[in-house]
């Protein structure tokens, strides 16, 4: 075997090796003993015919592509030896030719990050308000929870829950057609198509109205899409939403633990504030890493992109199962590839990579380490609270990757967290 290490370039070596006539026949001729054992020839016994006969029947194609594919991977991962490469996971791999064998290997190498003087690093926190109005806005909304419907005899306004016969065709079939929907009349609402809300205000309690509506580019059902649908509707019942009196009863009614309206709005006053403070910690923590990660020499293979950009899809096509749909329905709305939009995540992940390195590096600069203590504590909270199969989430908690995976959690947060006191300047750095 004859090895060339071409360049190391986007830390990736790559490498061209060229297979001996020798090393190749070896491997036909396990592939030989493989095949034969699993192929029907005529006039001989499975697992008997001579390898000439075996070659005629299903090809010395066959019969080499077996053998390329166990050879390939086994002296790639020599050839790596070899050189004194340490991969970090495994190569890709590309015939070139086949007479002699001769192969590429791209080969992934570890990451390379040089920090800056992050040390130097000042960010000021975006202060924390929380407004009146901001009180006003969440008990406005707590009042529309807690309205009732009450029936009126007006026309539909918006805002209105109504009830509806609706008929509907496109292209004079059938579409939506529902006796007694009860539908509320929102603005800008997009089922069950755009602007059908609009159509619906004005009309009276015992009316009927016909209109047109195109469908979007977009929708759902790629057949429907961007065609014309003829409705009819009847309003039969038209309610209005009655909000309940701001007084002591009502904050009662949101909390039973309340007793007046000024410890609810204490209470939202202090919910707002806390969730504001977590805001705020996360961005200060986004700019804190982006701007040491802006300092920062970075090198990376690019499969470490591609890998993230594959989890994010999963996480997507994960989030449309929970919600019911799939992610080649999405795809099919959006009119997109599953390539298309890993490419359009590829900046994000890329984004990702880099300061998850980023990370590892600060950790490793400033020693972080997380107790066997931290580890198991932690394990425990998360027992305590998900819900489900206990055995099966139990059996999970007791495994190693599990282990793994809060370790890393925990040496995440603490290096987030130091790297959040070296910004804010409460450390005493300045003069590092």
């Amino acid at each position: 075997m004859k090895v060339n290490k071409e360049k190391i370039e986007n830390s990736q070596a790559f490498l061209r090796i060229e297979m001996e006539p020798a090393e190749v026949e070896e491997y036909l001729e396990e592939s030989y003993h493989h095949l034969v054992k699993k192929t029907n020839i005529p006039g001989f016994r499975k697992g008997k015919a001579p390898r000439e006969i075996l070659e005629r029947h299903i090809g010395r194609e066959s019969l080499l592509e077996d053998a390329l594919n166990r050879l390939l991977p086994q002296a790639c991962e020599q050839a790596i030896r070899e050189q004194g490469i340490e991969a970090i996971t495994s190569p890709s791999i590309e015939i070139k030719q086949t007479d002699p064998v001769v192969f590429t290997a791209t080969v992934p190498l570890r990451p390379a990050v040089k920090l800056g003087d992050y040390h130097q690093i000042r960010l000021t926190p975006e202060a924390v308000e929380v407004t009146e109005d901001n009180v006003k806005v969440v008990i406005e909304q707590l009042r529309r929870q807690h309205g009732t419907w009450e029936p009126v005899e007006r026309e539909v306004n918006l805002d209105d829950l109504v009830t509806l016969d609706i008929v509907s065709n496109i292209d004079g079939k059938p579409f939506i057609n529902q006796p007694g929907v009860q539908y509320q009349v929102l603005p800008d609402y997009s089922l069950p198509v755009a602007g059908f809300a609009e159509q619906v205000v004005g009309v009276n309690v015992g009316e009927e109205k016909e209109f047109k509506l195109q469908l979007a580019k977009d929708y759902p059902r790629v057949e429907l899409a961007g065609k014309e649908a003829h409705f009819k509707v009847r309003v039969s019942e038209v309610k209005q939403r009655q909000l309940p009196q701001l007084d002591d009863e009502f904050a009662i009614l949101v909390n039973p633990e309340l007793k007046t309206l000024d410890s609810l709005r204490e209470k939202i006053s202090a919910g707002l504030h806390l969730r504001a403070e977590e805001k705020a910690r996360e961005e200060f923590e986004e700019r804190a890493i982006d701007a040491v990660a802006g300092q920062s020499q970075v090198e990376f293979p690019p499969v470490l992109v591609d890998t993230e950009i594959a989890r994010l899809l999963d996480q997507q096509a994960r989030w449309l199962q929970a919600s019911g749909s799939r992610l080649e329905e999405y795809l099919s709305r959006i009119n997109k590839t599953g390539e298309e939009l890993g490419e359009e995540l590829r900046p994000l992940a890329t984004k990702r990579v880099t300061r998850s390195l980023v990370l590892g590096k600060i950790a490793e600069e400033e020693k972080i380490e997380v107790s066997d203590a931290e580890i198991k504590a932690e394990l425990e909270n998360i027992a305590q609270s998900v819900s489900g199969n206990k055995d099966e989430v139990q059996k999970w908690l007791n495994s190693s990757q599990a282990y793994s995976s809060v370790e890393q959690l925990l040496t995440r947060r603490k290096t987030m967290q130091r790297l959040v006191e070296i910004a804010g300047g409460s450390t005493g750095d300045q003069g590092k």
